[in-house]
């Protein structure tokens, strides 16, 4: 799997019996992998360089909604029209930046991803009342440095 970091973890049940999960890095950043599952932060973030992220999506091939939870807000939100997640990562400035965390995709794959808010003016199509709308991303770049993978795109 593309030269992939695999992590195993260990889960304890009732019966004390270990389960192996095995995930597979898939980020480009894969230092020092989770090795329980749960939230695990990335200290001294931001880990990918917002400039770098936002010249690759001159391509806008190159993002993917990487998680069901964000093809779904994305389609709930755009239509399903990643072009505005595009526009929405092309708005970040560094002072959006939250913080850094290991991400599962729900299919054995992890990625370590950073996490912005963005505000954008937006007119509401029924009334044209123009109101402000802040949205809470997180992504990170694949292994092959190829792809932007975008884990999570909802309102914050």
């Amino acid at each position: 799997m593309l030269g992939s970091t695999a992590v195993a973890l260990k889960l304890q049940s009732a019966l004390n019996l270990t389960i192996m999960v095995i995930f597979t890095v898939i980020s480009a950043y894969s230092q020092n992998p989770p090795i329980t599952e749960g939230r695990h932060k990335i200290a001294g973030g931001p880990i990918y360089d917002l400039l770098s992220i936002q010249r690759m999506l001159e391509d806008q091939s190159k993002l993917i909604a990487w998680t069901v939870k964000c093809r779904k807000d994305v389609m709930k939100l755009f239509d399903g029209d990643l072009a505005e997640v595009v526009d929405l990562i092309q708005r970040l400035k560094p002072r959006d930046y939250i913080d850094s965390e290991w991400c599962e995709n729900g299919h054995g794959f992890i990625a370590a991803c950073d996490a912005y808010t963005v505000k954008r003016n937006e007119e509401r199509k029924v009334t044209g009342e123009c109101l402000t709308v802040e949205y809470f991303l997180k992504f990170g770049i694949s292994k092959t440095g190829a792809v932007l993978l975008v884990v999570s795109c909802h309102l914050s």
